[in-house]
């Protein structure tokens, strides 16, 4: 809410209570007009602590009594995780949309509060959960109110509920390049200063939220780590979104360079400890990350998800399928995690067989083993058969180093290799296999900087991570230990994927189908590694 519409609301409410308090001079109100919550004392801090906390998610809605009428208010609240809430004022009629409310809990009073608007209500939940009845408060303007409770999803179906922090839209230029790089801001509630991240993206032109298909990675990286008390910067990419610039142009080192400069913008938010600034990275993401942290500056902490520690050219040999549009990797998806499903079903069938015939546990035991074991195979054999296809066609870029010599010759390959594209695909693809970017990683060594590396250093990888194989984890451990970084932790997690979500059984069901979510067990891993190493 603008200060100009706060100020419009706040003199009009005060010369009504001018108004007001010049006629409660001639009537002064009866006993009754007060509502019980104004005139109870306050609790003593012991019973304050005593009383359960009080459960307010949703929207309560009310008539805000005026002379000739009435305005429509409705107060907005999200019950914390951790305790306390988050509120938020909407007063339509006077253009006041989520001016954020300081909400506080006295045994069974709830005192909601503005210090912009200056106004203030003081209440009783009734016995029913279903309203807030008490005194609203401006200067020396009060009145009763009564707030209805409705449902989070509102009477309308476009209503969204607004998250419990502040979210702010930011953007800063990159001198060097000349370019402009845009994002979103997400602060938790609260006076702060609180740690904070830069989540960096895997390989290939993507937006702030990473997203794939349906599925908002970073978006939902971004929300955890904000409601638990860690602000989050994460931006499109160049020439995505709302930043400028060309990705397929930008070198590793360029990537480098936005990250850096992400961490300077964060140092200069009054709510954020410029001393407690770290970078998240995904794929490749991770990668810049560990090259950030090696300049001079360097980020407080990093935490790599799935990071290479292999040269360029034998990640990019396992990342075919990486390079398919949007809606085709959306497909190729839904077709894996149906196969997942059937493969599960059929086990589960299986086993209750095993079990009709009386089987005991070892042999239900072995039964899965082997279930495994070839599904690993499987993964292995579809792994060397990209690979191969995915070398030859690597061995022609980096051989041949003129794009019109080498652009006829990649898009042959790939026709060839990939029936099922057809030539604006086969056009697209190519273009990105001979982009600037892509011949600069061809040739880039993850190793090189490691041991610059003297910040604390979180690795994660999935064990069922088909594009960057988990043995990466065990080469970067390695590396960045090699000149006695002793803060450097390495973790791998089982039944978790490239895009670090859960196994599909795990998904939930939405319209009958599952959809995918970034594992709980990945985002609780990476706020409890930053509380225990940086928050303190």
């Amino acid at each position: 809410m603008s200060n100009k519409f706060a100020g419009l609301l706040w003199s009009w409410l005060l010369l009504l209570a001018f108004s007001i308090g010049a006629h409660a001079q001639d009537q002064p109100p009866t006993p009754a007009a007060v509502p019980a919550p104004a005139a109870q004392p306050a609790p003593s801090p012991a019973a304050a602590a005593a009383a359960p906390k009080i459960v307010l998610d949703g929207q309560w809605k009310g008539e805000l009594p005026v002379p000739g009428g009435s305005l429509p208010v409705v107060i907005t609240v999200t019950d914390l995780a951790g305790g306390g809430y988050f509120a938020v004022l909407d007063v339509p009629a006077q253009r006041i949309s989520h001016a954020i409310l300081n909400v506080e809990q006295r045994a069974d009073t709830l005192l909601f509060s503005s210090d912009e608007l200056g106004c203030r209500f003081t209440s009783l939940r009734s016995a029913d959960g279903k309203q807030l009845v008490g005194l609203w408060k401006l200067q020396t303007y009060q009145t009763p109110l009564t707030l209805v409770f409705s449902a989070k999803s509102g009477p309308s179906k476009n209503f969204k509920f607004p998250p419990p922090y502040r979210v702010e839209e930011v953007s800063f230029t990159n001198p060097q390049d000349n370019i402009r790089l845009s994002g979103t801001l997400s602060v938790p509630p609260g006076e702060g200063p609180f740690p904070g991240v830069v989540l960096l993206s895997d390989m290939g032109p993507q937006d702030r939220d990473a997203t794939q298909g349906e599925f908002k990675m970073f978006g939902a990286l971004a929300d955890f780590m904000a409601r638990h008390g860690v602000a989050v910067l994460r931006l499109d990419d160049r020439g995505v979104g709302q930043s400028q610039g060309d990705y397929t142009t930008a070198t590793t080192a360029d990537l480098v360079r936005d990250a850096q400069l992400s961490l300077n913008y964060l140092r200069t938010r009054p709510l954020i400890d410029f001393g407690k600034l770290g970078l998240i990275g995904h794929g490749e993401g991770g990668n810049v990350a560990l090259l950030a942290a090696a300049q001079p500056l360097p980020p407080a902490f990093v935490v790599t998800l799935a990071a290479s520690g292999v040269a360029g050219k034998d990640v990019l040999s396992q990342q075919a399928a990486g390079f398919l549009k949007a809606g085709e990797a959306d497909t190729a998806q839904a077709a894996l995690v149906k196969k997942q499903l059937l493969d599960q079903w059929l086990l589960d069938q299986k086993i209750k067989q095993l079990r009709a015939k009386g089987a005991n546990s070892a042999q239900i035991q072995t039964l899965e083993i082997q279930h495994n074991m070839r599904k690993r195979e499987e993964s292995k054999k579809l792994q060397e058969a990209i690979a191969k296809n995915q070398r030859a066609v690597l061995d022609v870029i980096q051989q041949t180093t003129d794009n019109t010599q080498a652009q006829p010759i990649v898009a042959n390959m790939l026709a060839q290799s990939n029936p099922g594209l057809d030539a604006p695909q086969i056009q697209t693809l190519t273009n990105v296999l001979i982009s600037r970017w892509y011949r600069s990683y061809l040739n880039f060594d993850p190793q090189l900087e490691l041991g610059k590396v003297k910040s604390p250093v979180l690795l994660l990888h999935g064990t069922d991570d088909l594009q960057v194989n988990v043995n990466n984890l065990s080469l970067l451990e390695k590396g960045l230990k090699s000149k006695g970084n002793k803060l450097v932790e390495a973790r791998r997690l089982p039944g978790i994927n490239h895009q670090f979500q859960p196994p599909a059984t795990e998904w939930p069901l939405m319209g009958g189908e599952p959809k995918p979510v970034l594992s709980p067990l990945v985002q609780q891993t990476i706020l409890d590694w930053i509380n225990l190493k940086v928050a303190k």
